[in-house]
């Protein structure tokens, strides 16, 4: 009996809840295996998707949200030990800190599912106005939102960036990890059998010097987050940002370590895409 052939898996772009082949044609040899590479068609085309997606992901009701997101814990639950060995052939860490990224990156999806029907109460208030009048000011969700994620860790890195967006009721664009983009499609899997809305969620691989302008610089998106870019690429990000007025979340990549503390845990990280409204309401005549 001949020895058989292993099937070599070609591993997709995630946009508008399908898994697609790059409009490019071009993909990348990563352990065997090819990985499509993303283009700027490919962006636009996922940014067209968010915001098809957006209006009904951010009106359904927080707790709908929080069940979305926790059911997206539980499909990585379900891959943990297939989304550990992705991170391993990804190269950039061994079996032992492969295991233990997925498990705080598992933890920290449930962490921010549970802010969902929370982070408003804390972030609304009733205003003192002078006059018969109710003021009230309660967060709402920016929009569209590109992300950049850091080269690592590569899965804990793109969760940290991701949940405090998708808990707003904002729809994304990632783009993954340029040293180990293996691990972001293998993230999409989970996030295709859960019950994100198509189009919410769009996992792209692909250089960012690339595609990053892409997303600075489309009218249609509505903020921009980055860990860890170069600074000249963060300089041009920030300048094309500030032509459409997108507002821009740039942070330092810190060591890897750091991203797994609890540090990353804040409901700051939500609140940062997220936009005031106030209202007027009249309550009554003074005498």
């Amino acid at each position: 009996m001949s020895e058989r052939v292993t099937i070599r898996k070609t591993y997709k772009l995630f946009v508008n809840g399908a898994f697609i082949r790059s409009e490019s044609g071009r993909s990348d040899a990563v352990g065997g295996e090819n990985i499509a590479r993303g283009s700027r068609k490919d962006v636009r085309d996922a940014v067209v998707a968010a915001r098809a997606a957006h209006e009904k992901w951010s009106s359904q009701t927080p707790y709908n949200r929080g069940q979305v997101l926790y059911r997206l814990a539980e499909m990585m639950e379900a891959r943990r030990a297939s989304i550990a060995e992705q991170l391993v052939i990804g190269g950039t860490v061994d079996a032992t800190a492969a295991h233990h990224e997925v498990a705080i990156a598992i933890d920290r999806v449930v962490y921010y599912a549970g802010w969902c029907d929370k982070y408003a109460a804390l972030a609304s208030s009733r205003n003192p106005v002078a006059g018969p009048f109710l003021n009230v000011t309660s967060p709402e969700p920016v929009g569209i939102v590109g992300i950049l994620a850091p080269k690592r860790p590569a899965l804990v890195g793109l969760i940290s960036l991701v949940l405090p967006v998708l808990v707003a009721g904002n729809s994304a664009i990632v783009v993954g990890s340029e040293e180990d983009p293996r691990s972001t499609l293998a993230f999409a899997e989970c996030v295709a059998t859960s019950d994100l809305p198509a189009g919410v969620l769009n996992l792209i691989a692909g250089e960012h010097a690339e595609l990053g302008p892409v997303l600075a610089s489309h009218m249609d998106i509505n903020a921009i987050a980055a860990a860890g870019a170069e600074p000249t690429l963060e300089r041009r990000l920030a300048e094309l940002a500030a032509e459409n007025v997108t507002r821009t979340h740039f942070e330092p990549c810190p060591d890897a370590r750091e991203w797994m503390t609890n540090s990353y845990d804040r409901l700051e990280r939500v609140l940062a895409y997220t936009e005031q409204k106030t209202v007027w309401h009249p309550a009554g005549y003074a005498i």
